[in-house]
């Protein structure tokens, strides 16, 4: 599977499996699990077709970590950024004491005067080291990374979640958390 191939599958399977399964008329359990018999054949019939093989390479390789599979590799889901209500049955976890987020200068002023908003996903996304907050940040202009201060928020009784590929998630990040 060439490249391009592999990032416009990747980008649709974001989509279907974050966003929007009725794209397809996929059916989701609560748990965020597709079967994936079922994605490759509702792909196809979208035109978009792709082969098991192709879509293990897909999980196997994405860097971001994307996608799961189950144990016997029968169900997929996406690893996080949903805006669709789903249970990712995920475990609170004590976060390191600061963590990154990734945006543009656009977006920074507003963001030291709200905090950050998960907004139409179920978490608000942080990154565990400045590169990869400035590769999130970059997407959106001139990147802008913020220190958050996630020891003093889990201390305050705030919860934190770390998902499958290693993103940390809560639910709102308050101004006063943030650090220039």
């Amino acid at each position: 599977m060439n490249e391009e191939r592999k990032k416009k599958t990747s980008k649709f399977l974001s989509y279907v499996l974050r966003h929007h399964p009725k794209l397809i008329d996929l059916n989701l359990d609560g748990h965020g699990w597709a079967d994936v018999e079922e994605l490759i054949t509702k792909s196809k019939n979208d035109s978009q077709g792709f082969t098991f093989e192709e879509l293990d390479e897909i999980v196997q390789t994405n860097s971001k970590k994307r996608f799961a599979f189950n144990e016997d590799k029968t169900k997929i889901r996406a690893s996080q950024g949903h805006s669709i209500n789903i249970n990712l049955a995920l475990i609170e976890q004590k976060p390191p004491e600061f963590l990154y987020h990734g945006t543009s200068e656009n977006n920074a002023v507003s963001i030291l005067e709200k905090g950050i908003e998960k907004r139409s996903r179920q978490h608000v996304h942080l990154s565990s080291d400045r590169e990869t907050a400035t590769s999130v940040g970059m997407r959106h202009g001139k990147p802008v990374i913020l220190t958050i201060s996630t020891g003093k928020m889990f201390e305050d009784g705030i919860k934190f979640y770390l998902s499958e590929n290693e993103v940390w998630l809560t639910d709102f990040v308050d101004p006063k958390y943030i650090m220039e």
